[in-house]
Order: structure tokens, then sequence, then C-alpha cells
């Protein structure tokens, strides 16, 4: 099954590769043991994620990625929202590359479907040891 990007009133960079990165997200996806179902990256803007925080979650803020699991068994599918601006302005607060922090979030995004959690300090940890770990690959196959 396909991995899709889609946006919704924003512009992708263009030094996207949305090949290159496919084939990564289905690598990060096997790494877990996992199969790849279809994984849907909507790109979109503040307002947007906002309403689909307000709407489906019923959270009042901003956020950088909002992920929809719908995997069964161990076939991930979800979709993944993500507002290319708060990326944009977590990018400057974190002093990191926009693209870097972009890919970042879509890595964090699918870490999610494969299971992972962030809640407590334990969990943000392991979160990010597999972000560093994913980013490391994409970094091998994509230039920041």
């Amino acid at each position: 099954m396909p991995v899709s990007f889609f946006t919704e009133n924003v512009t992708l960079p263009k030094q996207f590769k949305k090949n290159l990165l496919k084939q990564c997200i289905k690598d990060i996806i096997l790494s877990f043991g996992r199969q790849t179902g279809s994984i849907t990256y909507i790109f979109c803007n503040d307002q947007y994620i906002l309403t689909m925080n307000r709407q489906y979650l019923h959270h009042d803020y901003y956020t950088d990625i909002i992920t929809f699991d719908y995997s069964e068994d161990d076939i991930l599918t979800g979709e993944l929202f993500i507002s290319l601006k708060t990326v944009k302005s977590n990018s400057i607060k974190f002093k990191t590359e926009y693209l870097f922090e972009l890919y970042r979030v879509m890595i964090h995004g699918v870490l999610h479907l494969c299971g992972l959690d962030d809640q407590t300090e334990e969990e943000q940890q392991r979160m990010t040891l597999e972000e560093n770990k994913a980013l490391e690959i994409l970094h091998e196959r994509l230039e920041f």
C-alpha cells in the first residue's frame, strides 16, 4: 500500500524528496516488524490543524502533528496532519534546519503508528532515540 503526501492550503519545500521519503518511511515500519498499509501525510496550516485538534481531540491549541491511527494487527494505516508553520516555528526555536525538523515530525508520527508513545519521560527518551536513528538513516539518503 502507498505512502501519500497531500497539501491543504500550503506548499511543500522544493527540496522535499517524496520518493526517498516514502521508502524511508516504509523502512522504518519494517524495522519494527510491521507492514505498510496506507499512510497519508496531509500538510496544512496552523488554522487547519487547530480545527482538527478541536474537533477530533477536543484540544484547544496548535500542534505540529496529529496522528490518526487506523492500523489493524501489524498493518500500519493512518493519517498524519502536519502544520508546516508550526514546524517552521519549531525549527527556529530549536535552531535546526526546517527540512530536518519537518522530517523529524514525519518520523515522530510514523513511530506513533509503530506503537511508540511519548507521555512519560522514559517514553520520550525512547521516542527521541528512535527518531534520531531514523534521521541518521534518512540523512544518508537525503541532503539537509
